[in-house]
């Protein structure tokens, strides 16, 4: 997989993408990613990337032209599966959605930032936008880094153990049972006696019960119209 990020502050997603899971994939060749600097394509001696709105509201807007150019330049190279803008109104980050760009080849975002972009760049140039929550944030760089953790470490071989990955939170729509290690008992505090059975249909029984009673304490909304399903 490749992923190029574009951004007017390419400091922001250095140690991010640098890291843990992320890192581990790159270096195995799982994963290219390339950071691009929209400054380099701005107008005149100062790189000017950005300029007021029509309409006269506050904040500044990063411009079509520098973006577009660098765009263009990117898909010459290659054809994009996804061309992703960090919105605070996109579509919301979920499992899902994790999911299906974890199986795409190239995948390009762009990060917006000031005021946002120029709307003609999300009609015209973006295939999707997305949002990781309801919420703003300075731009959208920190947001971009998260889409890239939640993809990379579904591509197989990214993690050390792969089934990891299909018990994680979400996976089936209901969070993660609770997770125990030694000692098995601590300050008089002790792991739940069936965890020690050694007895896997009755463990595996105990985690499913546990994964809905936690969802329907923490996140009810995830289970409803699940109820009448067969568990």
């Amino acid at each position: 997989m490749r992923i190029d990020i574009l951004t007017v502050v390419p400091e922001l997603l250095g140690d991010p993408l640098n890291y843990s899971i992320i890192k581990r994939a790159k270096d195995k060749g799982l994963v290219e990613i390339y950071i691009h600097d929209i400054r380099e394509y701005g107008k005149g001696n100062y790189r000017q990337v950005d300029d007021y709105s029509y309409g006269g509201d506050a904040g500044m807007v990063l411009t079509i032209e520098p973006i577009h150019k660098l765009m263009d330049e990117l898909k010459a190279q290659r054809e994009y599966d996804e061309i992703i803008y960090m919105s605070p109104d996109g579509q919301l980050l979920d499992q899902p959605l994790a999911n299906h760009l974890s199986c795409k080849t190239n995948i390009m975002i762009l990060c917006g930032h000031y005021k946002g972009i120029d709307h003609r760049i999300r009609e015209h140039l973006i295939t999707r936008e997305i949002s990781i929550g309801n919420y703003v944030l300075s731009g959208g760089e920190l947001a971009a880094a998260i889409v890239c953790d939640s993809i990379i470490r579904l591509i197989p071989g990214a993690l050390s153990d792969e089934t990891s990955a299909l018990s994680d939170c979400f996976q089936d729509n209901l969070l993660s049972p609770p997770v125990y290690t030694r000692p098995a008992e601590y300050n008089g505090w002790k792991v739940p006696e069936v965890l020690l059975s050694g007895n896997p249909k009755l463990i595996s029984r105990w985690q499913e019960e546990q994964a809905w009673e936690r969802t329907r304490l923490l996140r009810p909304e995830l289970i409803e119209g699940m109820e009448g399903e067969d568990k």
